[in-house]
């Protein structure tokens, strides 16, 4: 299978390229050129397969210069450092209602789903291109990507990686993550901004030729472990299609019964996985995207205006305080019928103007999958306490949003549905504790021991005694400094 540009389909690459380039020259993001179809044989096989293998099976359709054994062993090697029996168990709330967890990684967040494989696939991409050349992985976070990728890269051979985040817009224990973080080929850096000052950043050192050059100087070629990079965000279709398998085995539905899925939105990668679960013949339903307060995807889908002019709010589900959501690049790709010199002229737009628009054609089209719903952070918290009270189910901050939109908007549909869980409850201790108690403890590790007193919930081992980890990152800079420092960073790696 080939990739496309979405800003230049003419430039066409093979899928090992794509991982290795992470974005495109034009800035464009790769695409498959098309989407592989589920048939009933393939439906057959998942459906006696565990998770490991499903992963595989998937990527397998998507990346045809890597065989199914090859794949295999990468995803037992990735799914091998989790905890638990099922990398993401799904877990039934009621008679229409289920919880994909997503967080039993290494870093306990959905992001580990991608990034424990990425730098298999990375490095084999590199081997299959005869590429013997370093590659730096460069990656903005708004708190679990960061984090992810840099134990996923962590002293893999002829990689380096650094990573930047908002100084004041991630969570304390996310936060601790990444400080503190082991290897010596990574490197995190806090800047005084937020999640879209790093990314629009990091965007612009990928499509800079003067940085290339300076890089190549120093032995350096880009990469991406954010979801603009396909090796990122194709692992993520896996779990979708396999949650489908999980239903069905556990005779909850019939074989092709259409389910929902609502999904905790910021960077619409994790959602844009289920749309290509649902190109390649998934039953899925709708799609309903789930925002928080930093509303610009619920009023997308509204309006079919994409406007960033809008006040920048910090909530305590971080991972979503985004303004500018790369992903959704790809899904105006599709609905634009892959006219690329619309959608390039729309970022462009989107770059001078901060804003633009879809035809009505392309938003009824997208509605027809799309749903959508905000939260703002009294509902969060009210959901919170709801499904612990009601279920004795603990969750965090980011599936809260999810789980209080499925009250508004999925509820009304009589199908089941999934709620994407994105994040292990212990990782914002002090806001989930609050919510379930009332009471808030501002000291995270002190939260995390009062509430699994209170829940009798457990905190995950990657959490456990993280206040007592050597850190060593502190540097923060401002948002100016980013390209100044990747350059010398590199330079001295």
């Amino acid at each position: 299978m080939k990739y496309i540009s979405t800003r230049d389909a003419k430039r066409v690459v093979s899928g090992a390229q794509a991982i290795v380039e992470g974005i495109a020259p034009d800035g464009g993001l790769y695409v498959p050129e098309s989407f592989p179809a589920l048939k009933a044989e393939d439906w057959k096989k998942l459906l006696e397969m565990d998770y490991t293998e499903r992963a595989a099976y998937v990527l397998s359709m998507y990346l045809d210069e890597f065989t199914y054994e090859e794949l295999l062993g990468y995803a037992k090697d990735a799914y091998g450092r989790f905890y638990g029996e099922d990398p993401c168990p799904l877990v039934k709330v009621d008679d229409r209602q289920y919880v994909l967890e997503l967080w039993h990684g290494p870093t306990c967040a959905f992001k580990d789903m991608a990034l424990t494989m990425l730098p298999h696939l990375l490095t084999a991409s590199k081997r299959k291109l005869r590429d013997e050349g370093r590659t730096l992985i460069l990656t903005a976070t708004s708190g679990d990507t960061g984090k992810a990728a840099m134990e996923g890269f962590r002293d893999v051979e002829g990689t380096g990686i650094i990573v930047f985040y908002p100084s004041d817009g991630v969570s304390d224990m996310q936060r601790r993550q990444m400080i503190t973080q082991e290897g010596d080929n990574v490197c995190v850096c806090a800047i005084r901004g937020n999640f879209d000052d790093a990314q629009s950043a990091v965007k612009r050192i990928f499509t800079s030729k003067q940085a290339a050059e300076k890089l190549a100087e120093y032995g350096w070629k880009l990469s991406s472990a954010n979801s603009i990079n396909w090796g990122r965000l194709a692992p993520q279709i896996a779990y979708y299609i396999s949650s489908y398998c999980d239903l069905v085995n556990a005779e909850e539905i019939e074989d092709g019964d259409k389910v929902d899925f609502v999904v905790p939105t910021g960077n619409f990668g994790d959602i844009l996985a289920a749309y290509y679960a649902m190109r390649m013949g998934t039953p899925i339903g709708r799609l309903i995207c789930a925002s928080n307060s930093n509303r610009v995807l619920t009023d997308f889908f509204e309006t079919g205006v994409y406007d960033t002019h809008r006040k920048f709010v910090e909530t305590m589900s971080p991972s979503m305080d985004i303004i500018i959501s790369s992903n959704l690049e790809r899904l105006i790709f599709e609905y634009s019928g892959r006219n690329d010199k619309l959608t390039a002229a729309r970022m462009d737009e989107l770059k001078s103007k901060g804003k633009y628009s879809v035809t009505e054609e392309e938003l009824k089209n997208m509605r027809g999958v799309f749903g959508m719903g905000c939260c703002d952070e009294e509902g969060t918290r009210c959901a919170i306490k709801y499904y612990f009270d009601e279920y004795g189910y603990l969750m965090d901050p980011h599936t809260a949003v999810a789980a209080d939109v499925y009250k508004n908007a999925a509820e009304e549909e009589d199908k089941p549905c999934v709620v994407v869980s994105t994040a292990n409850p212990y990782k914002f201790p002090s806001d989930v504790l609050e919510a379930v108690s009332g009471k808030r403890e501002d000291d995270p590790y002190k939260a995390a021991k009062i509430l699994c007193e209170l829940t009798a919930a457990e905190i995950p081992e990657p959490l456990n005694d993280l206040d007592k980890k050597q850190v060593r990152f502190t540097q923060v800079i401002d948002k100016s400094e980013i390209d100044k420092f990747v350059l010398d960073r590199a330079s001295r790696a």
